[in-house]
C-alpha cells in the first residue's frame, strides 16, 4: 500500500496501560488511556514538547467516531475532558488526521467538547 512493503505479521511483548511510560527517539512519552473511539485507545504526551499524540480521539474543530463496536461518545467526552485537558491549554495535539490545533484552542471553541 502506497509503496510500502508489507508488514510482517508479529505478536506485541507488552500491552500498554494507563500510566506507562515509552522511549522514542529519546524522548520519554507518557501512555493514557482514552476510551470512547475505540475501548483500547492511548494517546501519548511530552510534557517536555507540549505535544499530545492523540489518534482519532479529538480532531481540530470536531471528535472521534464512537459508531465502531464498542465506541461511547459519553466516554469519549470524559477522556478527553478528564486526561487531555489537564495536559494544559498550550498543548499542542496531533490528531490522526487533519490540522494540529491546542487543547486550549477546543476548551474554547469545539462545539463537541467546548466550554468543559
Amino acid at each position: 500500500m502506497f509503496g510500502f512493503p508489507p508488514a510482517e505479521t508479529f505478536t506485541p511483548t507488552r500491552w500498554l496501560q494507563d500510566g506507562d511510560t515509552v522511549e522514542l527517539a529519546g524522548h520519554r512519552l507518557h501512555v493514557r488511556h482514552c476510551p470512547g473511539h475505540t475501548p483500547g485507545h492511548v494517546v501519548f504526551h511530552s510534557p517536555d514538547m507540549q505535544r499530545a499524540f492523540v489518534g482519532d480521539v479529538l480532531f481540530a474543530g470536531s471528535i472521534g467516531r464512537t459508531d465502531f463496536p464498542q465506541g461511547d461518545h459519553a466516554t469519549l467526552v470524559a477522556s478527553i475532558t478528564k486526561k487531555l485537558w489537564p495536559m494544559g491549554d498550550e498543548t499542542v495535539f496531533i490528531p490522526g488526521h487533519g490540522p494540529e490545533s491546542t487543547f486550549g484552542r477546543e476548551r474554547r471553541s469545539n462545539p463537541y467538547v467546548g466550554g468543559t
